[in-house]
């Protein structure tokens, strides 16, 4: 339908706060993603992050190969990239997806 275009698109990955977002990163299948550009990445981090940029030539191929049994947790400076890379991961099958609102900006505890 023509109209379909106006209605919201629902997402099935979770928005989460830096408490809980900190809480899950603690639990035994977490992944941290940070799908920032590489010099964002070694400009500071949250420990045990991996880099997959989500404007790589290449992002799709990498995630492809994530395992879905995993929760994958995502994060980027501000929250809106790790949001539409969320949004790709959940369209690809992914379950267990969260998202890190604000981004590392809003992150207040330690980076490395």
């Amino acid at each position: 339908m023509l109209f379909d275009i106006f209605k919201k698109q629902e997402k099935n990955y979770k928005d989460l706060n830096a408490e809980n977002f900190k809480n899950g990163i603690q639990q035994k299948d977490a992944v941290i993603i940070d799908v920032r550009s590489s010099g964002e990445f070694s400009s500071g981090k949250i420990k045990g992050a991996h880099n997959i940029n989500l404007m790589s030539a290449d992002f799709m191929e990498q995630i492809k190969h994530l395992p879905k049994d995993k929760e994958y947790y995502l994060y980027c400076r501000s929250g809106n990239r790790s949001g539409s890379a969320a949004s790709v991961m959940d369209k690809q099958g992914f379950t267990k997806v969260y998202n890190l609102v604000g981004g590392i900006g809003r992150w207040p505890y330690d980076v490395e």
